[in-house]
């Protein structure tokens, strides 16, 4: 389980306004992109304070992906509608990964070297191979509009794939987490919404899995994060369900991620804050980090 009051991390000062994506890599480095300064903020582990920053083309970055190989991944598409690749062996200049049409609230890369952005206002996933020299893009998930069908996407935010290449969907404007079996366009209701079983959802914003199959949410309008167990979903943190700026409290959160010691990093959106929830006993749980890139 997490210690329920969090460490804040990272406050506005830092990370600007009302903050979206957060990234956390295999070797604990911390990324969060700063929507207000138009740049991403990277902590080395141990590091209290932001160790470099990436400022070079971009424009109100919502999202970030670091692979293995210490690639990165940015969201660029809010005015330059692209999806810029920088590296360790060139951290001056940038590349296009991708061709957007709207931002991206979500991006990963799977195992399998495909790139895949999440764009909210536009109701789609979108992908495309990264060893491709086209960069032209195909649906993943989602029509040309929004609606609440099993093909369809309202407002999707946070996506995540597994080693089975399967995706996962915060279906944030039909209050569901969707998981689209590979090369399907529709989906299945895992969490949420006409998910019966499950847990009740109001606008999730963030999904993750862990390496044993456990879905972990971000509940943003319920102030909350929950995850899947053999026996179910329960609450990890923000359990009162009311928004609120103290230790155990979250407003609006948006997105998750997970460092090598099961710590938990949370987006407080609304707090314009980064919070550090930690792992105070052990679970049955591994890293979810061992099945991305």
């Amino acid at each position: 389980m997490w210690n329920g009051n969090a460490i804040t991390f990272a406050t506005s000062t830092t990370v600007g306004s009302t903050p979206y994506g957060l990234f956390v890599d295999i070797n604990n480095t911390v990324y969060v992109p700063n929507r207000a300064n138009s740049r991403i903020h990277v902590w080395k582990e141990g590091s209290i304070v932001p160790t470099k920053n990436i400022t070079i083309g971009l424009n109100t970055p919502y999202s970030i992906f670091a692979t293995s190989n210490g690639d990165i991944y940015i969201d660029n598409g809010y005015a330059n509608s692209r999806v810029d690749k920088w590296t360790l062996i060139n951290e001056t200049n940038s590349s296009t990964a991708m061709s957007v049409k709207d931002e991206c609230y979500g991006l990963f890369i799977d195992i399998a070297n495909n790139i895949y952005c999440s764009m909210y206002n536009v109701h789609q996933v979108i992908t495309k191979a990264l060893g491709s020299n086209s960069i032209v893009w195909t649906m993943a998930a989602g029509t040309d509009c929004s609606g609440s069908s099993s093909n369809q996407l309202y407002n999707p935010a946070g996506i995540f794939v597994d080693l089975n290449l399967n995706l996962y969907v915060a279906d944030c404007g039909n209050d569901r987490v969707q998981k689209f079996l590979s090369q399907q366009v529709s989906g299945i209701t895992v969490a949420g919404s006409a998910a019966a079983g499950t847990i009740t959802l109001d606008c999730p914003t963030d999904v993750k899995l862990d390496g044993n199959g456990y879905l972990f949410i971000v509940d943003s309008n319920n102030e909350r994060i929950v995850a899947s167990s053999s026996n179910g979903f329960r609450c990890i943190v923000g359990c009162s369900m009311v928004a609120g700026s103290t230790s155990s409290q979250l407003n609006h959160p948006w997105s998750i991620s997970f460092d090598s010691y099961r710590n938990m990093f949370v987006t407080d959106k609304d707090n314009s804050r980064i919070q550090k929830f930690t792992l105070i006993s052990n679970t049955n749980y591994r890293k979810y980090h061992i099945i991305q890139t």
